[in-house]
Order: C-alpha cells, then structure tokens, then sequence
C-alpha cells in the first residue's frame, strides 16, 4: 500500500482508496507522538510511504513561531524516518520547499545547492528541520540502504488550502483578504512592498508529479517541481489577477511596513525536465 501522511493535527484515517493492485491510506495523524506513529505503521505495513506532515504557515507566522517550526518538524521527521526503515518501506518520499535553500545565492537555484549556506532568516526554524530530511535520506541510504529521496516543490496553491489570513500562504491568504475587502467595502491591502518574486504550482498538478516520484524517481538526491523560470511573478502582479479574478474594484495598498520576506528563491526545474521534457 501506498501510506501518504499529512497534516499531524488530527489523528484518524480520512480516505481509503482500493484500486486492483494498490491500496492508497491518506492519513492525518500525530507523528510527533513515535508510540502513536509505531502503531499506525503497524497497522497499515506500508510498502511506500509520501510524508507530507509539516508544521507549516506564512512569513508572519514563521518569524514568529521559528522554533516551533524547527522542534515540531525535526520530532515528526525524525519519527518518520525511523518508522520507515523499521517496517522495511520500499520507498519514501518526503516533501521539502525552496524557502530551504541559502538566502546569498546566485540564481536561478537547482538541487545541488540547497546546503550552501544558510536560509533566510525568516524562516530559518523550517528550513533547517527541512534541510536535515535531505542529509537524514542520505544516510538511512548509506547505513541501511533505505530508498529515501525527497522533492522540493515551488510554492503550493489550490483547493483546500488555508485560507487564514496570519498562518496561511500568500495566494490563499490574499483571497481571503480581498473576499472581506468586497464584503466589507474596504481596501485590498497587500503586505509588503509586491516586489519579491515567486513561482507556483497547482496542487493538483504537484499530486500527479508526487505519483511520478513514487513509482519512476530513483535518486536520492532531491528533485525540484516546479514551472518554469519564465513563469516566476512578483506578489504585485499576482494581486492584480487576484483583483481581476474577483472584479474588485475598490482600493488596493501594499503595505511596505510589513517585510518582504525573501525576494526571490527562482528554481531551476532542467532536473526534472530531464526526466519529463513534456509536462
């Protein structure tokens, strides 16, 4: 069976997906317990496990929580890892992000320089416990030949997302504040300046590549998901869609007493063109 583990605020199966060969288990559960994940592992015996469970949030709530974001993420890794090789998965694939990689960089980045120093400090709490998953892969692979990788996806948009205006993302987080800008009758305000820049991809399309990963990736190394370089946009004109999806035609601030955060984190996809020219 397929295990796939996400968010680790509640604690019971969601969906069970019965095909001809495979069973798929969505589970959201608390890994950052290791009696409690030893049992769910147990129980299920995986053979392939997508470890998705993070503690995760925006700038604002990154800055202030950074470490929780480090202990919370680095315990539910931690016993993920250990469980995987325990019961013997054939392979697991753990989720990274680009806010992981060094804040003093040339770009565009690619998967070869994400320990070349150190992370924004922002989100240093985060992008530390995520960083570990990538040297932890290496060596379960190098100690106990376990077939661990991970892959580092781009910023993650699309439904069910956190709509939150203080915890959640940007592209959720700005649909929120624009839907209570309409309601209300007052201004869009967008934090920031609009100037950093960002890539996305759509949750949906991610879905089908994390499919790719399970059952055609073999490296240990990771692999960066994401659009193309030419696909990058700032937050001031990811607004303004956002402005022209909703017809809203009201006020709209950006608020540059609120940071930025890091200005650009431009990835490379040419690895995972490689491997899907067509995609």
């Amino acid at each position: 069976g397929i295990f796939t583990i996400g968010n680790f605020s509640a604690n019971k199966v969601l969906d069970i997906y019965i095909t001809p060969t495979i069973r798929y288990i969505s589970l959201y559960l608390s890994i950052k317990n290791s009696d409690q994940t030893r049992a769910i592992f147990a129980k299920y015996q995986p053979t392939h496990v997508v470890h998705l469970a993070a503690m995760v949030g925006g700038l604002f709530r990154n800055m202030k929580y950074n470490c929780d974001f480090y202990r919370n993420n680095m315990s539910m890794n931690d016993n993920i890892l250990e469980m995987s090789k325990e019961f013997k998965v054939k392979k697991l694939v753990s989720c990274l992000s680009t806010c992981i990689f060094p804040d003093k960089t040339t770009y565009p980045i690619d998967e070869t320089m994400v320990h070349n120093g150190p992370p924004h400090s922002s989100n240093i709490g985060y992008s530390y416990a995520k960083r570990m998953l990538d040297v932890a892969n290496h060596l379960y692979h190098e100690q106990y030949d376990c077939h661990f990788t991970s892959v580092i996806p781009t910023n993650i948009f699309g439904p069910h997302d956190n709509f939150n205006i203080d915890d959640g993302h940007v592209i959720p987080g700005m649909i929120h504040k624009i839907f209570n800008a309409e309601r209300d009758k007052t201004p869009f305000v967008v934090w920031g300046s609009g100037k950093p820049l960002r890539q996305f991809i759509y949750s949906l399309d991610l879905a089908r590549l994390f499919v790719w990963v399970v059952r055609e990736y073999e490296e240990i190394d990771p692999i960066i998901l994401s659009v193309d370089e030419k696909d990058e946009v700032s937050i001031k004109e990811l607004a303004e869609m956002i402005v022209k999806a909703f017809k809203f035609e009201g006020e709209v601030i950006f608020d540059s007493d609120k940071a930025d955060g890091q200005y650009k984190k431009t990835a490379n996809n040419a690895k995972l063109r490689k491997y899907l020219p067509i995609i």
